[in-house]
């Protein structure tokens, strides 16, 4: 080669087709190479080509019967759901088809029923057309009659048809007056005897329609002593300690030895329930000293004094009056929850008389909540009657005129125990109910008396009947029950008993309401086998 590039022009042609031919050479055996190759790729992509195609095929396949499997399941549950639906439709069109047969038999019955009424109907008015035809002509006959007898009359009595009948009216014209003037007093008297008795049963449904418990309470308060010792605590050095607390409080202290207890003893309810808390709280405490005893009374006085203000705006809020009566009238209403008479609460006495009232009122027609109002201020002045000089119900009158009250509930107030005229039956009411609830058994304690005498009225009256065994007073005297002897009196006997009793009972006995008679006879028959 190194000879070749020395040697000249020549030498370096035939280089150049050495290259050359070499070159050539080298591309056609990397030709041949690649192409072999090529071939071999080739074949080898057309066999990965056929595998791909044929695991293609397969799972085509398999998704295809899946598909098929799944189609056919999905056809199989429509065809059963139409054959389920077009079953449900059959019976369907069956019990349609079902009500339709009975509608028709129940319209063919009908108009069946129909025809029989028409022909009922034609068959009435067929008889009514008769006797219509049949009465006019009786009507013919009568009215000949009267006309052959009217003249008839003329003759015999020589006057004229108009002359006669003038004397028959003014003959029936005095016969009735004379008719109607007894008439009249029979139904004055019946008016008065049913207003009497309509008047207890108004009063009457009134008390049953509140039934209200009633405890008697004491106007004087009294303080157990835990220990005797707290005598001389409450006396204290010279006495100074029961003199602060007497003169604070306005009440009379005085101790008892057996049993050891304080008996707080006033006329103001107000500074009695004080000078009881204060009490308490001191006995509590175990400390007593003037000091302690001026700020226990203090607290006291408040806690009383907020008791008032709220059981009076309960009281007038009960009865739907929060906002219509005074605010120094609400308090005077609470205070009436520590005022006593005979033994009843005032301040539950005047709101069972406004609930009484109430009731009377809507039975007559009246203004219900005027009548409430004027039967819950009735006893106002009890709450300061102790401190004025005057009567309850003049005391009340003025408060009452004082604050603005109706003109109606200040008569009430005034004439509920008869101090005055009465301008309004609404006064009347109060008066009654206020007379109903003090009179109520248990309501106080005077009354207790007469009511357990009552009961016992009632048992001995019963009791005087020949053939009754025992008997009893129920429902506070309402009702008495009355057991017979079977033998000495039957089933007759007690019936008529028990009418006889209630006519005693009546004549012999003044009770509210009225009273339940009831006879038992009961005949026990017994035999022994053996």
């Amino acid at each position: 080669m190194q000879n070749l590039v020395h040697g000249g022009p020549a030498s370096l042609v035939i280089l150049a087709l050495a290259l050359a031919a070499g070159l050539g050479l080298g591309t056609v055996i990397g030709w041949w190479l690649a192409s072999r190759k090529g071939r071999g790729v080739l074949w080898q992509a057309r066999e990965e080509a056929d595998r791909i195609r044929q695991r293609a095929r397969t799972k085509a396949e398999s998704e295809a019967r899946k598909l098929v499997a799944r189609a056919e399941k999905e056809i199989e549950r429509r065809k059963s759901a139409l054959e389920e639906e077009e079953k449900r439709r059959l019976a369907q069109v069956e019990e349609a088809e079902q009500e339709a047969e009975r509608r028709h038999r129940r319209l063919v019955d009908r108009d069946r029923a129909l025809a029989r009424r028409d022909q009922l109907l034609k068959e009435r008015e067929q008889e009514i057309e008769r006797r219509r035809v049949e009465l006019q002509e009786a009507r013919e006959n009568v009215r000949r009659l009267e006309e052959q007898v009217m003249v008839r009359l003329e003759e015999v009595s020589g006057l004229s048809r108009d002359e006669a009948r003038r004397q028959i009216v003014a003959a029936l014209r005095a016969e009735a007056r004379q008719s109607a003037a007894a008439e009249v007093r029979e139904i004055k008297e019946e008016a008065q005897r049913t207003a009497d008795d309509q008047a207890r049963k108004i009063i009457a449904l009134a008390i049953e329609r509140l039934a209200s418990d009633y405890a008697a309470e004491r106007p004087v308060s009294t303080v157990p002593l835990p220990d005797p010792v707290f005598r001389g605590r409450i006396i204290g050095t010279e006495g100074r300690n029961i003199k602060t607390f007497e003169k604070l409080t306005g009440m009379q202290l005085l101790l008892e030895e057996e049993p050891p207890q304080v008996v707080i003893s006033g006329f103001n309810p107000v500074r009695r329930e004080i000078a009881r808390r204060a009490l308490e709280k001191l006995i509590d405490g175990g400390v007593i000293h003037p000091r302690k005893i001026q700020q226990t009374v203090a607290w006291a006085r408040r806690k009383v004094e907020q008791e008032i203000e709220k059981a009076g705006r309960e009281a007038v809020r009960e009865f739907g009056l929060a906002k219509k009566i005074h605010p120094e009238l609400i308090t005077l209403l609470g205070r009436l929850k520590f005022r006593t008479s005979y033994g009843q609460n005032v301040l539950e006495h005047v709101k069972e008389a406004a609930h009484i009232c109430g009731i009377m009122a809507a039975e007559l027609g009246l203004d219900q909540k005027l009548a409430r109002r004027a039967a819950l201020l009735h006893d106002i002045g009890k709450a300061v009657d102790f401190e004025r000089e005057g009567t309850h119900p003049e005391i009340g009158a003025q408060l009452a005129r004082k604050y603005g009250e109706p003109e109606v509930v200040v008569n009430a107030i005034e004439s509920h125990h008869d101090d005055c005229e009465v301008i309004s039956p609404i006064a009347v009411l109060v008066a009654a109910a206020d007379a109903l609830s003090g009179a109520r058994p248990g309501a106080r304690r005077q009354t207790t008396v007469d009511y357990i005498r009552r009961v016992n009225k009632l048992e001995e009256l019963a009791g005087s009947f020949e053939g009754v065994e025992t008997c009893y007073a129920l429902q506070a005297g309402r009702e008495i029950r009355v057991i017979v002897v079977p033998d000495r009196i039957g089933d007759d006997q007690a019936a008529l008993l028990a009418h006889d009793l209630s006519q005693r009972i009546q004549a012999e006995m003044d009770y509210p309401g009225r009273i339940k008679v009831t006879v038992i006879r009961q005949l026990k028959a017994q035999a022994v086998a053996s």
